[in-house]
């Protein structure tokens, strides 16, 4: 069996509420095992065997079919979280920098030639890796992180 973790977007949002212990009692019935959740996040870790995009269509099935609302799925296996870990992505920046850290990841490998500019100062984009964009977004005199993330990534 092999590690995962599937990210589940845009839930516990609006009318998409979700249970955790509804969602992790799917998964086991659907015979994933060692299902645990993160908080009301839509993080679950897991195991199962077959590949990540049979797994990733079938949970995303089996999530509409028990909750009635659709929700993508983004997986990675816990080999690849490692790596992500041991590449330290945010290691360059400065740890005592009054900022917060994003990882963008998706499914699908991004375009070779994206381009997204940062906005020095306020929102960084520290890199861009395969399936992954690593962002640090800087406090702002207003006392906020995140309010051009979504700037910079247009």
């Amino acid at each position: 069996m092999t590690l995962y973790a599937a990210f589940l977007r845009g839930i516990n949002l609006g009318k998409r509420q979700m249970k955790m212990a509804e969602l992790k009692a799917c998964l086991e019935g659907a015979g994933y095992a060692a299902v645990k959740t993160v908080l009301a996040s839509g993080n679950v870790r897991f195991e199962a065997e077959g590949s990540p995009e049979t797994i990733r269509k079938d949970m995303e099935q089996r999530i509409r079919e028990a909750f009635g609302f659709e929700v993508g799925v983004v997986l990675r296996t816990g080999e690849e979280l490692q790596e992500i870990k041991d590449s330290d992505p945010f290691g360059g920046l400065d740890p005592k920098a009054d900022l917060t850290r994003h990882v963008l990841l998706f499914d699908e490998p991004l375009p070779e030639d994206v381009a997204l500019e940062s906005l020095p100062g306020d929102t960084e984009i520290v890199r861009i890796d395969r399936r992954e964009i690593y962002i640090a977004a800087y406090r702002q005199p207003n006392g906020r992180y995140t309010e051009h993330v979504e700037a910079v990534l247009k």
